[in-house]
């Protein structure tokens, strides 16, 4: 995980780390009592933040969030390039990277388009600059 996150952590963060593991190892293996019976990382950050330890070992705590955020934005690059894939097929191959960035964002925030009505789109629209044809 220090190796995907290398500007986090350089030499002298390692080194650190190092010693917050050492140091968590021994206060929640033998210590704390309250670390027992963990179900994961998410119950693991809850029960860090709970008994204020991310204080102590920020480095450690900083790993933890790094470790939960890694599926989340994994799962959103591939969201965001099965998009491009639906929009930028073999008839729009040559389309420009501010027309794909427009097409994709409602593709994939349909949730918040869903809520504007086609006539609001159309007066923005109009708006933007003066157009031969009133739509």
């Amino acid at each position: 995980m220090t190796e995907l996150y290398s500007d986090d952590f350089d030499e002298f963060n390692m080194c650190a780390l190092k010693n917050q593991l050492a140091n968590y190892i021994i206060d929640v293996h033998d210590i704390d009592n309250r670390f027992s019976n963990l179900n994961g990382l998410y119950d693991l950050s809850k029960r860090l933040v709970r008994t204020k330890k991310p204080s102590y070992y920020p480095l450690i705590f900083r790993l933890v969030k790094f470790a939960l955020l890694l599926p989340v934005a994994t799962a959103s690059v591939e969201r965001a390039f099965s998009t491009m894939k639906f929009i930028k097929n073999k008839l729009q191959s040559r389309m420009n990277d501010d027309f794909l960035s427009g097409c994709m964002v409602p593709f994939m925030k349909k949730d918040v388009f869903n809520n504007i009505s086609a006539d609001d789109i159309i007066l923005s629209f109009q708006e933007m600059k003066p157009r031969r044809v009133v739509l």
